[in-house]
């Protein structure tokens, strides 16, 4: 993906010249297998194209061009482990986009192969960019040749990859779109493809490129604690590699630590500080197996593990009987050490480790890189079923996308016995419509394990299922309020529309029937200057109208007409009703300027958001609604998703000056009870700080007390000084700031 096709002067070219040539011959060195003379052939005729359909390009960053296609063929084939086709197309990749290369010529000179893929990662163009998500398009293009060739997606993470790793040369707002994108979609398919490291590195520069101070924070801990994480490590794997020897195991044993990303996340889920992160690190513990011992091995080598370390008993997690649905299979149990620590151990064979560490992709060592489908046939099958009807909104479309595989599955049964799976969090109806689209929409409940449950009750692992139906039943609009799958979602909908014709049928005759009272024609004439008077969108939504009782046309005065034309003037709109793209125009002006929050608006009010209630000196943004601006804190749990999937309404923001206004922030603490914690607590906040508290709780209970106040600051350096002088009380252990 291009951040940009400006030309700059060029500073040094014999030193540019042989730093390409560099890092082409460190392509071909990284390309998996042993290569062709035909092969090399083929990289060295790709690499020359490219090299001088980009010859007058430079990123933001002021290198050539061509350095960003050469370093995403070596993503594909170090990295990913992708052959010779892959990494001749990630040459190519942006030359029928930003050059004068075509399709059809990358078609003649490589044949139909290297063409589809390039397709499939050339963005579509003439988006309407005022209401949909550009990403959005282009990632259900990329899906549709998905579902002919998993190479172009990819190819498409390895685009990514670099473009994050290259984040820094960009602006602050590209920054956080283009890290908001990341997370919303391109981390989450990684996952679901099995390629760990890269779902690891895109959600840890993404954090970076979102909020950098907690960024750099964890990351020079972890950086402080190294020394001492290794020697722990030593201690704790000595009694595990000696038992392991004499067995006469094949072995390698890895101490890794989470991410950046899993270890901030975890601090946000648990509500706690990174001390009391137990699980910084993961010891991995990898035997070379044959086929078919690899089970047996791996339950061995938990035998000998558990043998030194008491275990957690509800921390086993067995994905070698049953695979993740993306080919993960692992032994996971987390065991007590000798210090008082928990240790998380993962178990799995050579073979399970390529597919965790790579991928899908794998597959291609065993199988060949044409074979690939074969890797991947039931991800693929379900992206075709999802494909016969696709969403017409290109947001639905990558909604249900992210449900149907980024989530987590559970195993029902029917009171047969027969197995389905579906998503984590799926209903009872869901699990009805998955049997058949009649049962679903004739469900009027279910019962669970012999109990009788509402149709909205979530399933969990194992739950045996009978659906309770009834002929009189019909699918409601609440419905998609709690069912999770898409083929419920579009069978749900698909039935509403049905419902909606039929009504629109009784609508359509009513109203040919008052044209004729009123002495009009019967045309479409007619029709649309009597739409165009009610704000009817189409004669469909017309007839609907009319049929709900919306429009009464008996209470109409009778129209004039003329030649049997009807004459009515057209309807007006409020002024809150105008269409979002005629507000987002207004708003963002010719230039996009920045929104000063403080400033008084002509015609849009601003609020402040109450999902994470903003204070000034907070990073923030203006996402435009209909009634009006929202101000959101960059690290708001909704920016991820607003700022992926609805760009062109987010506007910048910053705030006006120094004021005097206060506002309203939360802050929750906890620590050890002590004599007078209460009263030394409250002097900081109410005199130290001159904080005024709207409300104050505090709750003890065995020895720790809990505390959570409510207070008018002016900022968030205001905040932040507060946070800092609570955190310097001996028995406070952790200070947090709440959303209220």
């Amino acid at each position: 993906m291009p951040d940009s096709v400006a030309t700059t002067p060029a500073i040094d070219l014999e030193a540019e010249k042989e730093q390409i040539l560099h890092r082409y011959r460190g392509l071909l060195r990284a390309v998996p297998g042993d290569r062709s003379t035909e092969n090399t052939r083929l990289i060295r005729k790709a690499f020359n194209i490219a090299l001088e359909a980009h010859k007058e390009q430079r990123r933001k960053s002021g290198e050539p061009y061509i350095y960003h296609p050469i370093a995403v063929a070596r993503i594909c084939a170090e990295e990913i482990g992708l052959g010779v086709t892959s990494v001749v197309a990630a040459l190519l990749h942006d030359t029928v986009e930003d050059t004068d290369l075509t399709l059809e010529d990358v078609r003649d000179l490589f044949g139909d192969t290297v063409a589809t893929i390039i397709d499939g990662l050339t963005k579509i163009s003439g988006v309407n960019w005022q209401t949909d998500s550009m990403q959005a398009e282009n990632f259900r293009k990329v899906l549709l040749t998905l579902a002919q060739d998993v190479r172009v997606i990819l190819i498409k993470l390895a685009d990514r990859l670099h473009n994050m790793r290259t984040l820094d040369s960009m602006s602050r707002e590209k920054q956080l779109k283009i890290a908001s994108e990341t997370l919303f979609l391109y981390a989450p398919l990684a996952h679901r493809l099995g390629l760990y490291n890269i779902k690891s590195e895109l959600e840890d520069l993404s954090l970076r490129a979102k909020e950098p101070e907690v960024y750099h924070d964890i990351e020079h801990r972890l950086k402080k604690g190294e020394s001492v994480r290794k020697r722990f490590i030593s201690r704790f794997i000595l009694p595990i590699r000696q038992a392991l020897e004499k067995e006469g195991f094949e072995f390698e044993i890895k101490g890794r630590p989470k991410s950046i990303f899993s270890i901030y996340q975890k601090m946000l889920t648990k509500h706690v500080t990174f001390d009391e992160v137990y699980d910084l690190f993961a010891i991995r513990i990898i035997v070379d197996s044959k086929p078919e011992l690899e089970k047996a091995d791996c339950w061995k080598v938990y035998s000998i593990v558990t043998d030194f370390y008491q275990p957690s008993p509800d921390r086993l997690r067995d994905w070698i009987s049953m695979p993740k649905a993306n080919g993960y299979e692992s032994l996971h149990t987390t065991v007590m050490s000798p210090g008082g620590k928990w240790v998380e151990v993962q178990i799995r064979s050579r073979r399970m480790d390529e597919v965790a560490e790579m991928g899908l992709a794998a597959h291609y060592r065993y199988k060949g890189e044409e074979d690939h489908v074969h890797a991947m046939e039931g991800m693929l099958n379900k992206i075709r079923s999802m494909l016969k009807n696709p969403a017409g909104n290109a947001l639905d479309f990558v909604h249900d996308f992210k449900l149907n595989l980024f989530t987590d599955v559970i195993m029902a049964f029917t009171p047969k016995g027969e197995m389905r799976t579906l998503p984590v969090g799926a209903t009872a109806l869901d699990f009805a419509f998955d049997i058949h689209s009649q049962i679903g929409r004739r469900c009027i409940g279910a019962k669970v394990n012999h109990k009788l449950v509402p149709m909205s009750q979530a399933l969990r692992n194992g739950d045996q299922v009978e659906i309770i139906t009834s002929r009189k039943q019909q699918p409601k609009e609440e419905w998609l309020n709690f069912v999770v799958t898409p083929s419920a979602r579009h069978k749900i909908k698909q039935a509403l529309r049905e419902q909606k014709r039929k009504l629109a049928t009784v609508g359509k005759e009513a109203v040919q029937h008052k044209l004729r009272a009123w002495g009009a024609k019967v045309n479409e004439e007619n029709i649309t200057i009597l739409s165009d008077h009610l704000l009817a969108t189409s004669p469909a939504d017309l007839y609907w109208k009319v049929a709900r009782e919306q429009h009464d046309l008996n209470a109409m005065a009778p129209p004039a007409v003329k030649n049997g034309r009807l004459i009515l003037p057209k309807g007006k709109r409020a002024p809150d009703e105008r269409p979002l793209e005629e507000i987002v125009a207004e708003i963002r002006g010719t230039k996009g300027s920045t929104l000063t929050i403080g400033d008084e608006l002509q015609s849009m009010d601003y609020k402040l958001s109450p999902c994470c209630h903003p204070i000034p000196g907070d990073d923030v943004f203006g996402f435009i609604t209909p009634e009006g601006i929202r101000i959101h804190r960059v690290n708001c749990p909704n920016a991820v998703q607003l700022m992926s999937n609805f760009a062109m309404r987010i506007v910048k923001a910053r705030w006006k000056g120094k004021d005097s206004v206060e506002f309203l922030a939360g802050i929750q603490f906890s620590g050890i009870d002590a004599v007078g914690i209460v009263n030394r607590i409250t002097t900081i906040i109410s005199h130290e700080n001159n904080v005024n508290m709207r409300s104050i709780n505090f709750e003890s209970r065995d020895g720790i007390f809990e505390g959570k106040v409510m207070a008018f600051v002016h900022n968030a350096e205001h905040l932040h000084s507060l946070v800092e002088k609570l955190r310097s009380v001996p028995e406070v252990r952790s200070v947090e700031r709440i959303d209220r």
